[in-house]
């Protein structure tokens, strides 16, 4: 069974959700803001893909963030997602690993074909 983690009331989630429920794809669903996120699962991504890809630079809570509050590397990165699991991309779908991460129609008929 897939593992989704991510917001719940965020439209992007509810677009991702939605669709692997239609095509009676099996998760779990992990909300950041009700369970937070561990360090080591933090860290289990970041074996995977870089700091900066797993914080939404696009989203409103790192747009709010001063300059100093900024993460630099992977250690700030680490504590800032820890802090505000808002600002980690989202979804983030995994089955052991990473799968796929954000949502694309297109991308989810290619990955659970």
């Amino acid at each position: 069974m897939y593992s989704v983690y991510g917001i719940k009331n965020c439209d992007t989630m509810k677009k991702a959700t939605t669709w692997l429920t239609e095509n009676n794809i099996p998760f779990e669903f992990h909300d950041y803001k009700k369970e937070g996120i561990s360090e080591a699962k933090i860290r289990e991504w970041l074996g995977q893909k870089p700091w900066d890809v797993l914080i939404n630079k696009a989203g409103t809570t790192w747009k709010k963030l001063t300059e100093e509050e900024k993460a630099t590397d992977e250690n700030s990165a680490i504590k800032l997602m820890i802090e505000k699991p808002s600002m980690i991309k989202r979804p983030i779908v995994e089955l052991d690993k990473i799968v796929v991460m954000g949502f694309k129609s297109e991308d989810y008929k290619q990955i659970f074909k």
